[in-house]
């Protein structure tokens, strides 16, 4: 053999090389490959998962902005409702404020009214005993003149028909 190649011996090493290019592809390069594919699976597997719950919770942030919306409308509603109604009520209790003051009025004026009466009454009736009286003094005194006026003309004819006789 030139240069001393023994072409077994290459042989064998061949064979040894591609042996143990074998076992570490067997041993090491696919567990390492199923492992990374394996991780790459899950990583994708979570990525889908990331979007499916993102696709989810926009369609929930939708459906709540929606309610949201619509609560919003509700609100203003019951608001314009309540409004109305505190305005409807306000205009019954000022209608009623506003009878209750003319019935007042009315009841004020039937009282001061029959008070007004009661007063002309109450004073006719004075003016009648006052009336009364005074003609009663006036009468009393017309007599106390007339019967003072008879003594005298008694007494005078008393004393006249004294003398006469």
């Amino acid at each position: 053999m030139p240069l001393n190649i023994d072409i077994q011996q290459i042989l064998l090493h061949l064979f040894n090389f591609v042996i143990l290019g074998g076992g570490l592809y067997l041993l090491l390069y696919k567990p390492v490959k199923d492992f990374m594919d394996k991780r790459t699976t899950y990583y994708e597997k979570m990525d889908a998962d990331a979007d499916k719950k993102m696709a989810q919770a926009t369609d929930l942030e939708s459906a709540y902005n929606n309610k949201l919306a619509e609560a919003d409308s509700e609100i203003a509603q019951k608001k314009e409702a309540a409004a109305q109604e505190a305005e409807k009520a306000s205009r019954e209790t000022l209608q009623n404020a506003q009878a209750q003051a003319q019935k007042i009025l009315t009841d004020a004026k039937a009282n001061a009214e029959a008070e007004r009466a009661k007063i002309v009454s109450s004073a006719q009736q004075e003016i009648a005993d006052l009336a009364a009286a005074a003609a009663g003094k006036i009468v009393q005194q017309s007599m106390d003149s007339t019967y003072g006026a008879f003594l005298d003309a008694a007494q005078e004819g008393e004393a006249n028909g004294g003398q006469e006789n």
